[in-house]
């Protein structure tokens, strides 16, 4: 396939709204972890969608919230700086005939980049379809939208339409990544995100979100084989027994149903060894957000 146009195209909306879900529904591959709690994902996330010619970039970004650490900071400088300059964005929305603070604010960002913007509805698997003029209504008062979309990410419900929909965008050119490529980032980001993914389905509270996860080893065997070790950081010497569990329990389900989905990801068998360190208050030093990962410089 030829590629002839391209788009470069931002996901933006409040946590936990399926930016996520939606970007890995549009791929067809899942590059993005999903976890039902807010602020999943920390970075900006790309993910590229081939067909009919046309190459679409699309930059999942972490979720619009009021930022309480230097790690909130720098999630929030990321859906700042995704919105200007690219060819179209996505604002996702749940199906609330009510604009929160954080819509409002990114409606303003992106009033002020001057980008068209699609309206996207997610969820509407959750409500009757009557319901969504009153949202539409609500939205369209707020702001002069492209298109407005309703669908389900989850169940990949008017995904086809809103694929067709930001192809119009699209501007003659080059690809802009290789087209084998389904995400830019590296395979030792995507498994230690993987890790963490585990780490928010399997433990309650606060404490997931005061992990970060780093893959110290990862090789490959002659057969094809990859051993992988992976450090587990928490915040706390509590938390660090909570995720080790009684008798490495709790550690083991992690590390097992991660390995489970790096398997499918990396095509071959992994061995995982993990382990778990702490590092106090890691979401507010500027050191450790670098070494992390987590820093625009």
């Amino acid at each position: 396939m030829q590629i002839e146009k391209s788009a470069l195209i931002t996901i933006c909306g409040r946590p936990n709204v399926g930016k996520s879900t939606l970007t890995n529904a549009l791929v067809g591959e899942k590059i993005a972890i999903v976890s039902s709690k807010p602020q999943t994902t920390r970075s900006r996330i790309t993910g590229i969608v081939n067909r009919d010619g046309c190459q679409l970039v699309l930059m999942d970004t972490p979720g619009f919230h009021k930022a309480r650490t230097k790690l909130g900071d720098y999630m929030v400088n990321v859906v700042k700086e995704s919105i200007p300059d690219v060819d179209l964005v996505l604002l996702l929305v749940e199906p609330i005939a009510n604009i929160g603070a954080q819509e409002e604010a990114l409606i303003e960002r992106i009033r002020a980049g001057g980008n068209p913007c699609i309206l996207v509805i997610n969820k509407i698997d959750t409500v009757e379809k009557q319901e969504l003029l009153a949202v539409i209504a609500a939205y369209s008062a707020a702001y002069d939208f492209a298109a407005v979309l309703p669908i389900s990410a989850m169940r990949k419900d008017g995904t086809d339409a809103l694929l067709k929909e930001m192809e119009r965008y699209a501007k003659p050119g080059p690809a802009l990544f290789p087209e084998d490529m389904d995400t830019d980032q590296p395979d030792r980001q995507v498994c230690a995100e993987l890790v963490r993914e585990k780490l928010l389905r399997c433990l309650d509270k606060e404490i997931p979100h005061g992990t970060a996860v780093e893959v110290t080893r990862f090789t490959e065997r002659d057969s094809g084989i990859i051993d992988m070790d992976v450090t587990i950081y928490c915040e706390k010497a509590s938390h660090k027994g909570i995720i080790i569990g009684k008798n490495g329990a709790m550690l083991k389900k992690i590390g097992e149903a991660a390995r489970r989905d790096i398997e499918r990801f990396m095509g071959t068998q992994v061995f995982l060894q993990t382990w778990v360190k702490v590092k106090e208050n890691w979401r507010d030093s500027d050191v450790l957000l670098k070494n992390f990962g987590y820093t625009d410089k």
